[in-house]
């Protein structure tokens, strides 16, 4: 496996609904600006959260996960909403795991702002993602649509939970009104049957908060 590498840093701009097992995805290509639709992607992605024993960084609206699986497996640390975005710092994967002392020297350096308290794994998310990528005429990524069918873990009660989810995650090429533009995917995934998210974070919901 290749060195890890210095961290990367990109904003994400999304929207969640839930759904159920027999909602269908409608037709993207109704939305505005795009032109075509890419061909679906399965994705098996399996993601380990972490945190300290009184929830340091949950609390301060952090979460940090190591993630196998899709085109960004890796170490990943997601920070606090800011309007329609979160910051999402990711690193390498690396080949130091060790479940005996989970969380590698180099991300724990790399959190010391936050916390410099042991870390260990609250809550294991598996994920059955089906990826669809929205492109202007140009190609141009407008957006990627991910149909997620979640299993997780709340790992310190034992506490299993499933459930199925929509997410529309902004892309280079997304039009500069983002509200316009989510406005529209609200309505056409509403007709579909879909509804708001109870919460946009995978995690919250693993831990049933």
């Amino acid at each position: 496996m290749p060195e890890p590498t210095e961290p990367s840093q990109t904003w994400e701009v999304e929207v969640t609904f839930d759904v159920d097992e027999r909602t269908a995805a409608p037709d993207w290509r109704v939305l505005p600006g795009v032109a075509s639709v890419d061909a679906p992607e399965q994705r098996e992605l399996d993601a380990r959260y972490f945190d300290t024993e009184d929830y340091v960084l949950g609390r301060a609206h952090y979460a940090l996960r190591r993630r196998e699986g899709g085109p960004d497996e890796g170490w990943h640390l997601k920070g606090p909403r800011q309007g329609a975005a979160r910051l999402e710092t990711g690193w390498a994967l690396g080949d130091e795991f060790d479940e005996e002392d989970p969380v590698p020297g180099r991300i724990r350096t790399a959190i010391t702002d936050l916390t410099d308290r042991p870390l260990g794994e609250i809550a294991r998310i598996r994920n059955s993602r089906t990826a669809v990528v929205l492109r202007d005429a140009q190609g141009g990524v407008i957006a990627e649509f991910v149909d997620d069918r979640v299993r997780a873990v709340d790992v310190r009660h034992g506490t299993e939970r499933t459930w199925r989810e929509w997410e529309i995650e902004l892309g280079p090429a997304a039009p500069r009104d983002h509200g316009r533009f989510f406005a529209a995917v609200r309505e056409l995934c509403f007709d579909a049957g879909a509804c708001d998210a109870l919460t946009d974070s995978k995690l919250a919901r693993a831990l049933g908060l």
